[in-house]
Parts: C-alpha cells; sequence; structure tokens
C-alpha cells in the first residue's frame, strides 16, 4: 500500500512558548496558521520522547508481562513490558534493553511489529512496538528508582481474554496485541 501519510494542509508555526518543561512533561502553547489563513491563537502540544512497548513470547509460547501501578488511572493493570527511548539509542536497543531491566528476559529473534502515534493532535512522539519470539529468563529485574514491576508469564489463552474483556487498558498495548491475534 502506497503512504497516505502527507503533510497537506500542514499548518505553519506563528509563535511558541513553553508553558512547563520537565523530565516527564513538556507542554508548549503554538499559536499556528491554518491552510485557509485562520490563525489558532492556543493550541497546546505535549512533547515527549518516542517510546517502546515488546510483545515477548517465551521459548514455550507464553507472554511475559507486566503488572505496575498506573497513578494517573489509579489501577494496577496488566501491561507490555515498555519504555523510553533514551538518546543515542535505536527503537530495537530500547525494546530489549527495557526487556532485560523489567523483566530480565532476553534473546530470541526480533522483528518491529507497529508504530503508533499516543495521540497525534497533541502529542509529538511515537509508540514503536516489537515481537520478540523464544525469549528466556537470564537475569533477575533492574528497575528504574520510581518502578515496582511483577513480572508473570500467562498464556496466549489468557491474554486474549484479558484483551476481549477490556483489561489491557493501555491502547498502544491493546492495539500490537490484537494484531498478533489477529494474524494467528
Amino acid at each position: 500500500m502506497k503512504n497516505t501519510i502527507t503533510e497537506e494542509k500542514k499548518w505553519t508555526v506563528l509563535s511558541t512558548e513553553y508553558i512547563i518543561r520537565r523530565p516527564w512533561l513538556t507542554a508548549r502553547r503554538d499559536v499556528a496558521r491554518l491552510p485557509d489563513g485562520r490563525v489558532n491563537q492556543e493550541y497546546y502540544v505535549l512533547e515527549y520522547p518516542d517510546w517502546v512497548n515488546i510483545i515477548a513470547i517465551t521459548e514455550e509460547g507464553d507472554f511475559v508481562l507486566e503488572r505496575q501501578y498506573r497513578h494517573a488511572l489509579g489501577n494496577t493493570c496488566y501491561e507490555l513490558p515498555c519504555g523510553v527511548i533514551e538518546a543515542g539509542e535505536t527503537p530495537l536497543e530500547a525494546a530489549k534493553r527495557e526487556l532485560l531491566e523489567e523483566t530480565g528476559y532476553a534473546g530470541g529473534t526480533w522483528q518491529e511489529w507497529m508504530k503508533l502515534s499516543p495521540n497525534p493532535a497533541t502529542s509529538t512522539n511515537y509508540a514503536h512496538s516489537f515481537l520478540a519470539v523464544g525469549v528466556k529468563k537470564v537475569d533477575g529485574q533492574h528497575l528504574d528508582a520510581t518502578e515496582d514491576i511483577d513480572v508473570y508469564v500467562k498464556s496466549p489463552a489468557f491474554v486474549r481474554e484479558l484483551l476481549e474483556n477490556n483489561q489491557i487498558l493501555q491502547a498502544l498495548m491493546a492495539a500490537p496485541l490484537w494484531k498478533y491475534f489477529g494474524s494467528k
């Protein structure tokens, strides 16, 4: 299929003012001219680094999942291993690092699975999803100071049931999982 994502009707940014610049939150207010000449005086953009998440499947065919508390929703959720791409890393390097750090799993055969925008209207980043098949436990967790992650190895049937019952709340994780099950 031909790439249908273009820059047609691109807005012209007339000015930018940063409202906040913190390690995990950068927000700016743009004044932008639309192609028809109208000016949007207050368009808010959130700047984030790109992220990765990994569908990690063990040599036995089970999924490596995590559960962690997500403060914004106030819930503890099942998730895919995930994280931020650090400066100088490729998405694949970041995915392999995050899987090892968060779960202790590594190896296997890796492929880029999909690339999504968390919210193209207001966010600047992408989420890069990878499929890693044949991973195995090689180490313990090496978590960041603010991480509290439990690791689970679950059957494909269990993961499919989570999806079907709306128990995977993170859309950027549900989408690659639905693609995975849809391709089987």
